[in-house]
Order: C-alpha cells, then sequence, then structure tokens
C-alpha cells in the first residue's frame, strides 16, 4: 500500500489548524507525548481483562450478584452473551429466552453506574451485528444517563484547568447539553467571543471502571468455563477489547489528538466540502476536561426536515461512504464509534462528526488486507473477501479457505443475488457470513470491529434518510470516485 502521510506531515502546512491560535504548537507536543500513553492503556486493559482474584473486582463482582434478585441474576451476562451468541451463529431464535436474559441484563445495567451502562451504549450501536430485540432493549443507555450536578463539574473544571471559571469562560451553561456514561458536555463562551463545549468526565469513573473490568473478567472466565457457547464467542477477548475502548475514551487528550489527526486526513482528502470536524482549544485540553469549538447541526435521525431543498438523500448516503473508506483505506485513521448522536447534519447537507474518544487506526498491511476485502465485497467475490479476513488477523493462517469459500457459495446460491440492495438484505447477509466464520474461528481485531460497526452505521443512514435506496447502484459511483482520485495508487494495488 502507498505510505500514509502522517498527521506530523500535514500539520505544519495545515490552514485547518492555524486558524486555532496556538493549536499547531499544541499538536505537534500531544504527537510527541500521547502515543506511548495510549500504548501503556493497552497495556493496562490486558492486564485488567486478565482474570484474578482481586479484591476490588471479587467485591464488585459479589455486588453485582447479591444486588439482583434471583439465583440466575447473577449470570445476567453470561446468559446474554449465550443467547445472542446461539442467535448470531446458530440462527437459533428463542424468543423467550433472549428477553428473558435482556431484562436481568438491563436491570444489572440500569443498578450499577457509569461503567455498565457504556456496555450498554456499546450493545446499543451494534444493530446488524446482535440480534433487534437486544439493541433496542439498551437504545436507552444513549439518552438517559442521570447528569452530575452542574456545581460538581464546575469544580473540576477549576481543578483542571487551575483557574475559576469565571476567568476562563465569560458564560458557562447550567443545564447540560449531553450527559452520557463518561462524560457530560456544557455550552460555553470563551472571553474572546468563541462559542465552545465543554466536556467534562465524571468524577471517580477511572476506579469504578477498574473494579468493574476486573469483574467482568472473572464472569467471563467463568461463562467460557460453563458454556461452550460463551466459549466460542470468546467473552474474555470482549472484556479485553471493551477495556481498552474505555480506557482510551477516558483521556481527553487523546480525544484532542484524534480530533487533529482526523481534521488533518479530512483537509488533505479534500473532504471539507461535505465535512466539518470541531477543533480542541489549546490550553484548555486536560485527561478530564476538553474544550472545543461548536459547531451546528442536527442527528441525522432528526435531520429531514431540516436539510435544504435541493439536498440529495442519496448524495449523503454516497459522500458518508466515501469519506468512512476514505479515512480508512487512504489515511489509516477512522472515527470508530458513529452512531446518530455522534453524527449530526448541516442543513445544507454537511456531516459534523462528534465525539472523537474512538478511534481506528490502520497499519500498511491492514489497509491492503482492508482493500482486498472490501474489493471482495464489492465483486462478490467470496475467497478475497476470506483471503483479505486472513491477511488482517481476522481468520487463523491454519483455515482452510477452500472450505469456507465452498460454504459461502453455497450460502449465495440459495439467495439469488439481488438487483437491487436493501439494507435488510446486507444486515441478513453479514449474519450469515458470520455464523460461518465464527464457527472456524473467526476473531475480530478492534480495528475490524470498529470498521465493521461503522459499515453497519452507514447502513442504517441509508435506512433513515433514503429507505428506497439501491445500494447496489452505489458501488459503480463510489468506485469510479476513488479510481479517479488515486488513480496512481489504484494501478499500484493491482500490481
Amino acid at each position: 500500500m502507498p505510505p500514509i502521510r502522517s498527521a506530523a506531515e500535514l500539520l505544519p502546512d495545515s490552514a485547518w489548524a492555524a486558524e486555532v491560535p496556538g493549536l499547531v504548537d499544541a499538536a505537534e507536543g500531544w504527537l510527541r507525548v500521547l502515543p506511548p500513553e495510549r500504548a501503556k492503556l493497552e497495556r493496562r486493559a490486558r492486564a485488567l481483562a486478565a482474570p484474578a482474584l482481586h479484591w476490588a473486582g471479587v467485591g464488585r463482582l459479589a455486588q453485582v450478584a447479591a444486588r439482583i434478585i434471583g439465583q440466575a441474576a447473577a449470570w445476567a451476562t453470561v446468559d446474554l452473551g449465550r443467547a445472542i451468541y446461539r442467535s448470531v451463529v446458530y440462527g437459533e431464535r428463542d424468543d423467550e429466552r433472549v428477553a428473558a436474559a435482556v431484562e436481568r441484563a438491563e436491570r444489572l445495567v440500569r443498578d450499577f453506574g457509569p461503567v455498565y451502562v457504556k456496555l450498554g451504549q456499546f450493545i446499543s450501536t451494534a444493530q446488524g451485528l446482535l440480534p433487534d430485540e437486544v439493541v433496542d432493549a439498551f437504545a436507552w443507555c444513549r439518552d438517559e444517563v442521570p447528569p452530575v450536578r452542574t456545581s460538581v463539574v464546575r469544580r473540576v473544571v477549576e481543578r483542571e484547568l487551575g483557574r475559576p471559571i469565571d476567568a476562563v469562560f465569560a458564560t458557562f451553561g447550567d443545564l447540560p447539553l449531553a450527559s452520557a456514561s463518561i462524560a457530560q458536555v456544557h455550552a460555553a463562551r470563551l472571553h474572546d467571543g468563541r462559542e465552545v463545549v465543554v466536556k467534562v468526565r465524571r468524577p471517580g469513573l477511572r476506579r469504578q471502571f477498574e473494579a468493574d473490568v476486573r469483574a467482568m473478567a472473572l464472569l467471563a472466565a467463568a461463562g467460557e468455563a460453563r458454556s461452550g457457547a460463551v466459549r466460542a464467542a470468546n467473552a474474555r477477548g470482549f472484556v479485553e477489547l471493551f477495556a481498552r475502548l474505555v480506557l482510551e475514551e477516558m483521556d481527553f487528550r487523546l480525544e484532542a489528538l484524534n480530533m487533529v489527526e482526523i481534521g488533518l486526513a479530512s483537509e488533505d482528502g479534500g473532504m471539507f466540502d461535505s465535512l466539518r470536524i470541531p477543533r480542541p482549544v489549546p490550553g484548555l485540553v486536560t485527561p478530564r476536561v476538553l474544550v472545543m469549538e461548536y459547531l451546528p447541526g442536527t442527528r441525522y435521525t432528526d435531520a429531514a426536515g431540516t436539510l435544504d431543498a435541493g439536498v440529495d438523500p442519496a448524495a449523503l448516503i454516497r459522500l458518508g461512504i466515501q469519506g468512512v473508506l476514505e479515512h480508512t483505506l487512504v489515511y489509516g485513521v477512522f472515527h470508530g464509534d458513529l452512531h446518530a448522536g455522534n453524527v449530526f447534519l448541516e442543513p445544507d447537507g454537511r456531516y459534523v462528526l462528534l465525539d472523537f474518544g474512538i478511534v481506528g487506526r490502520l497499519d500498511a498491511s491492514q489497509r491492503a488486507a482492508l482493500v482486498r476485502f472490501m474489493v471482495g465485497v464489492g465483486t462478490f467475490d467470496a475467497r478475497a473477501q476470506l483471503e483479505g479476513l486472513r491477511d488482517f488477523g481476522a481468520l487463523p493462517p491454519h483455515a482452510d479457505l477452500d472450505e469456507l469459500v465452498a460454504t459461502l457459495e453455497a450460502l449465495e446460491d440459495e439467495q439469488a443475488r439481488p438487483e437491487v440492495l436493501t439494507h435488510e438484505q446486507i444486515v441478513e447477509g453479514m449474519g450469515r457470513v458470520m455464523r460461518v466464520l465464527v464457527a472456524h474461528g473467526f476473531r475480530l481485531p478492534k480495528e475490524l470491529v470498529l470498521f465493521f460497526k461503522n459499515l453497519l452505521y452507514l447502513n442504517g443512514l441509508a435506512a433513515t434518510l433514503a429507505p428506497d435506496l439501491n445500494l447496489l447502484g452505489e458501488v459503480d459511483p463510489i468506485f469510479q470516485y476513488f479510481a479517479a482520485k488515486y488513480e496512481a495508487e489504484m494501478d499500484l494495488f493491482k500490481q
């Protein structure tokens, strides 16, 4: 694959970064200091997810078991995982069992605070990967998190920034714009008149998170010992992935750097005609507080009546797909948590991306593998898809590709190739493929999980803005866009 132009290379020539006083210098410092911090958090996540009889994890697990009514309730997440696994992998539909498991797990999430709510949010954004009734049951996690008192938020801001809040902001909103599991957000105005958003981490979250993850690790290990379905679903691997994502999300300096890196890639790729990225405010970024510029917009789920006349929903879908693929395959850095709360639309049809706590990063070999996979998807070539997944590390090197190809082709033969491809067919097709791959040792690395979630987000975006759109009809225009813009790179890949 062609080498990526790194953020360090793009930063000195960036007009987008230079418009914010001090941002270029601040970003240079973040690029030096924060990558080792990210690696340290990855090691910490691995340690937390290893099942061990640590007092914090055992104590938290005992709390969970004692607080939920019924002896089986202590196995709420195990039962839910097993029910989901059998539904996704084997296509078995035991609605009564799923409903009971969802009810117990939802009670656990409601009772045990922000970390479990974050787990519920992760489930609620996995539409297409998990059964609809499971996703819908946790939709409340995105919007119903009780806010921290504003007086507490103000004290956190003052402690982190080392100044009285009135010395930093001309105004600071008393009511939060949003309250989530990790943080809540307040509107504010700087003394120079700039409208900003202040993101503040919930107090005491890191210690509670570590205890909860240790408890989850013990529960996952017990579940794998008890159930072959939970073991095959790699529950312990999921706990490690969850720990890594949330640990990174809790350090707002990493989010500020993520924002800059994706903004620089967007600028270099000429994407700012269709996309806006907020910029952090230098000097007002700490691990617990992040001040960024305010960008207006409407959630894409509510935007249908707010778009200007003449904005073509089909064109919006095409731009969304192009943007996700360009960030991922060309620049190797992409927003990893696209959902309705993080994707807004302006009236002129420009996207506004928010919340950069979760970002995927790909090296050259992973980009090449993903390109091979996507070309296989676009050409209905099962072998190319599987080779791409194997090269990415999702399939074991010794996997029998001939057997997998035969199985997948047999599934395709059962379904006539559609002339019109709907979002329901995409979800159904991914479910069939997942069932085959998991049965043969399929595992999802973090970046592949995030990329697949983005594909399913785009599917949901199409279903919301253009429900009658034929997604097959968008393949050729998107391919032509990349072929024209990256002609030399495409020729290199073909060789």
